[in-house]
């Protein structure tokens, strides 16, 4: 069964894009990996989401996930109430949420506005000269 783990960061001071420089350099070749995203929360925090084909390759993953960590850990600072410098969790799949089915459809179904044609231009014409009767 697909199983995730989540992983919450607080970066130093002047660490932020040194921190994602560091995981967009990092390549996991972790067997079952499905991939992950990192994702900024807020003022120096960030979360990192990774996907996995199930629990047991977390597992097996975990001395390979810490060697990665070490190579960021002293940019990060401590989370307090005993955490380290992470607050890692991880777990099996339980149930998947979807978008609505008529939802995605009314949106993909949805016409793109047109641009109005501009009318052609009608020739200009000189008016035509009336003879006066004169009486």
């Amino acid at each position: 069964m697909t199983a995730f783990n989540v992983v919450r960061f607080r970066v130093k001071p002047g660490n932020e894009k040194r921190f994602v420089e560091a995981h967009k350099a990092m390549r996991p070749q972790f067997k079952g990996f499905l991939g992950g995203s990192l994702i900024k929360t807020g003022d120096r925090t960030f979360c990192l989401v990774a996907e996995w084909r199930n629990f047991q390759a977390i597992v097996k993953a975990r001395p390979e996930m810490i060697g990665m960590l070490d190579t960021v850990r002293g940019m990060l600072e401590e989370q307090g109430g005993g955490l380290g410098v992470t607050d890692p969790v991880s777990g099996e799949v339980v149930m998947r949420m979807a978008a609505r089915k008529a939802a995605a459809k009314r949106a993909a179904a949805k016409p793109k506005a047109k641009a109005k044609a501009k009318p052609k231009a009608q020739p200009k014409t000189k008016p035509k000269a009336t003879a006066k009767k004169r009486g």
